[in-house]
């Protein structure tokens, strides 16, 4: 029968020491940054009243009407290719409704006066749960071959 021995001298030590702390430190900042990257964008946007709602949508250049219309919303639970299309419209611009599937959701919609296309009906949508922002879109609800994109008209 053979015995393997491993004489550890303290610079071997303090290397195995050292390997295990930079293993420890890339975990924890592997973790950390993962977790910052998976909050959404509306946990920083306040969306509460119409002022700051008005004030995100200008930092698009977006002109509103004075008129603004809200409805009460359930996200649905089960998705359709519609709705998958949807939020992957809310993923490109750092949304995300996965998490609020089965919650209601308060919808504002602004007419936008000062799009492209001068006499279009053209709106911003606004969904807005426990006073922040999830989502949103630009869109031109009334016309057959319509549209529907981010709050940025160049993403």
């Amino acid at each position: 029968m053979k015995m393997l021995t491993l004489k550890l001298t303290p610079k071997k030590i303090f290397g195995i020491i050292l390997l295990l702390v930079g293993i420890i430190v890339i975990s924890i900042t592997f973790v950390s940054n993962r977790t910052s990257e998976a909050q959404s964008v509306s946990a920083v946007i306040s969306a509460k009243t119409d002022s700051e709602r008005r004030e995100y949508l200008s930092k698009y250049g977006y002109k509103l009407a004075k008129e603004c219309e809200q409805k009460e919303i359930t996200i649905p639970e089960k998705w359709n290719d519609v709705y998958n299309s949807y939020n992957q419209i809310q993923k490109n611009q750092g949304f995300d409704l996965t998490d609020y599937k089965g919650q209601k959701a308060t919808l504002y919609t602004y007419t936008v006066t000062n799009y492209k296309g001068k006499g279009e009906y053209i709106v911003a949508d606004m969904l807005v749960c426990e006073g922040k922002l999830i989502g949103g879109d630009i869109c031109n609800p009334s016309a057959k071959d319509g549209f529907l994109v981010g709050f940025d008209k160049n993403e």
